[in-house]
């Protein structure tokens, strides 16, 4: 059993370095096309909360570039993680009308979206399926802490 679960991980990692080669050969920005993809819809595809179904929302989303700002300068990575992945309640607003990505994110869960068959061929055992959502998250709030006001 573990031998097939570090093998699994070391083939998930030579995809992953795969991945990012190739993401680094054309000059992709894997964090801006998950924000684009997953939160511009709301936030903007400038992250200013703009997005052009923020006007439908109760509560307007925040514009995302200025976290540091508004945290003595210092990107709150740990509190953008917990939201983005819905372990943090937002308890002043009240409602949280943000997808829990971390549901939205994990390709095994009961929600309506089509899943990967590649997740299944390389961790049959779906152990490493919270590897996929912590990578897609991060990602997403490495994109953010890039582009701050100063």
């Amino acid at each position: 059993m573990k031998t097939a679960l570090l093998v699994t991980a070391m083939m998930i990692a030579g995809l992953t370095a795969g991945f990012a080669a190739a993401v680094q050969a054309e000059d992709l920005d894997v964090g801006k096309l998950e924000f684009q993809s997953s939160c511009a819809s709301c936030h903007g595809t400038d992250a200013q909360g703009n997005g052009p179904i923020s006007n439908q929302l109760k509560i307007p989303p925040p514009d995302l570039t200025i976290l540091a700002k508004n945290n003595n300068g210092i990107f709150p990575t740990n509190a953008v993680y917990e939201t983005i992945y819905g372990s943090k309640t937002i308890p002043a607003e009240g409602i949280r009308e943000m997808p829990n990505f971390g549901e939205r994110f994990n390709p095994i869960m009961n929600l309506p979206h089509i899943v990967d068959p590649t997740y299944d061929e390389l961790d049959p055992s779906r152990e490493l399926r919270e590897v996929v959502v912590r990578t897609r998250i991060l990602v997403v709030i490495d994109y953010l802490s890039r582009i701050q006001q100063k």
